[in-house]
């Protein structure tokens, strides 16, 4: 159980994911729709996920908001928990589709969470198409990372079908966790005198007066002047992003999904100079720009944000940062749009290190909520589309008795036309495609691009 020890504050970035839901456009929101052999057994998976909510204290616990904002949200422990509303059971009418399955997903992922309650949910869906049944995952992306959720989901899955049951919790580890109680108003008082800020104060204030008055940079120490040209470099990026078709946004949501082999596609990128990850981005914008010619109006160009982890020792459950790339999509050998990609990804690496995510939340935790919510999706409007990439296993997995055949990571739009998350499963790149329809008006003509793209790179 020591393996998930949870901050019982909030970090600055995920105290920014909490506070841009402000505004719906920008949630955090992600998900998972995993597809069984056949119908697990529900009463198993409600004993897994009771033991699991008990050594991974977060899933028991909701966010206790700080007055005005004067410090990080915590988690209390709550004391209305109920598992049975957490995990739910429920069936697809007749046919039972995919199409069913992914729009019955959408409707789940995009419902927001009542934001009194641990915020996440398993959905078990039976009646898919011969005999197979689903899991809707949903987590919020104040709890972890994808990284983390992989690390989190070991609690209940198992490595064979009929798995042993795991070892039953030892009372008194339980009983030595501390409580995660509601805090008091001196507690919270106590916090704001000390520096509740991840950033130490006399920095975090210096780089306030440099962000006022830019003109004191050559004199500031050069921790505060990095950061500061970091920030404004990001802030100042106000570049329209480049599409001339996925230009309006909604909260219209499809999902689509695609699959390419592991092993064929990374040794694509080997044979191309370079990694699965640069391989992933170029299909991608290999694909963006065969929709845009479909649609009758070829671009050259479009930006792309890719999700970049920070993770290292003492990481705690979220530890990612946010790049934009200019990726080429006008018609080019696929060799030289992957060189220009790989380039320009290790760039944009290079320019996250000085502007993480963790350093504009902190600044940002000093701004009221209508401001950041505001300039949050004034630069979501600089970018076309979302990229992630999650490792997964590399070996099946089961859950409850049911082998996982497909798993599809869905991540969050945060204002941007699409998201395409990877996550690499038993030798295959499972990919979970979020569309705003009001940009993509064509959702299965993009699919078509990407799976057409996929091959063509394995083909290189």
């Amino acid at each position: 159980m020591a393996d998930f020890q949870f901050d019982r504050k909030m970090s600055d970035a995920e105290g920014l994911m909490w506070r841009l839901e402000k505004d719906p456009q920008l949630s955090s929101t992600f998900a998972a729709v995993t597809i069984l052999d056949r119908p697990p057994n529900h009463d198993h998976l409600v004993a897994r996920m009771d033991r699991a909510a008990r050594v991974v204290e977060r899933l028991g616990q909701r966010v206790q908001p700080a007055p005005v904002n004067i410090s990080a949200p915590t988690w209390v422990d709550d004391s209305n928990f109920d598992l049975r509303y957490h995990v739910r059971h429920v069936a697809l009418p007749k046919p039972g589709t995919m199409r069913q399955l992914l729009d019955l997903a959408s409707l789940i992922a995009s419902d927001p969470f009542d934001r009194t309650r641990p915020l996440w949910q398993f959905v078990q869906v039976d009646g898919l198409r011969g005999g197979k049944s689903a899991l809707i995952q949903k987590l919020h992306h104040t709890i972890a990372d994808g990284e983390t959720s992989v690390k989190m989901s070991l609690q209940f899955l198992d490595f064979q079908r009929d798995a042993p049951e795991p070892p039953p919790l030892d009372p008194a580890q339980l009983a030595d966790r501390e409580p995660a109680s509601t805090e008091s108003s001196s507690d919270l008082f106590r916090d704001l005198l000390a520096g509740s800020l991840r950033m130490p104060i006399g920095l975090l204030r210096q780089i306030k007066d440099l962000l006022s008055d830019p003109t004191g940079i050559p004199g500031a120490g050069s921790a505060a002047a990095d950061t500061v040209r970091g920030v404004m470099s990001q802030l100042n990026d106000t570049e329209q992003a480049r599409s001339p078709l996925w230009t309006e946004r909604s909260l219209r949501r499809r999902m689509e999904t695609l699959r390419a082999p592991f092993g064929e596609t990374r040794a694509a990128a080997k044979r191309l100079g370079g990694t699965l990850n640069t391989a992933f981005l170029t299909a991608a914008a290999e694909a963006a720009g065969r929709y845009h010619e479909r649609m009758g109006s070829p671009v050259d160009e479009l930006r792309a944000s890719m999700a970049i982890s920070t993770r290292g020792e003492g990481s705690g459950s979220n530890a990612f940062s946010l790049a934009r790339i200019l990726v080429p999509t006008a018609d080019m050998p696929i060799g030289e749009r992957f060189a220009w990609i790989q380039a320009a990804a290790g760039a944009a690496r290079e320019s996250t290190v000085t502007a993480s995510l963790e350093t504009l939340a902190a600044v940002a935790s000093t701004l009221p909520t209508s401001l950041i919510t505001r300039l949050a999706r004034q630069q979501s409007q600089t970018v076309d589309f979302a990229t992630s990439n999650v490792r997964g296993s590399p070996v099946p997995l089961y859950i409850a008795g049911s082998e996982i055949l497909q798993n599809y990571a869905v991540g969050p739009l945060a204002g941007v036309a699409y998201n395409l998350t990877l996550l690499s499963y038993n030798h295959s790149l499972d990919m979970g495609v979020n569309i705003d329809t009001a940009a993509v008006t064509e959702p299965e003509l993009l699919r078509e691009c990407l799976e057409k793209a996929f091959a063509d790179l394995i083909a290189a």
